[in-house]
């Protein structure tokens, strides 16, 4: 069973922007992220540290998951 990838911040931030997220305002370590699809605004907001916890990317992963498809989310977060 594939296992949750270790990801910093800037990786998870990296992973996004591939999916047409852009930075949209930093508070502290927290950077929002923004994109416009089907006239909708869509907003997730990720910290930027060394390591993230797992269930911190699981959070980010269920949030991102309502604008991306699982399933193309699941191979840039699990790994072997």
């Amino acid at each position: 069973m594939p296992r949750l990838r270790n990801l910093s911040g800037e990786e998870v931030l990296e992973i996004l922007r591939g999916f047409g997220f852009e930075r949209f305002s930093q508070r502290g370590s927290h950077v929002k992220l923004r994109r416009t699809a089907g006239g909708h605004v869509q907003t997730l907001t990720v910290p930027i540290h060394k390591e993230l916890d797992k269930g911190t990317l699981q959070a980010i992963l269920r949030q991102a998951s309502r604008f991306v498809p699982a399933t193309e989310l699941r191979g840039q977060f699990y790994g072997d």
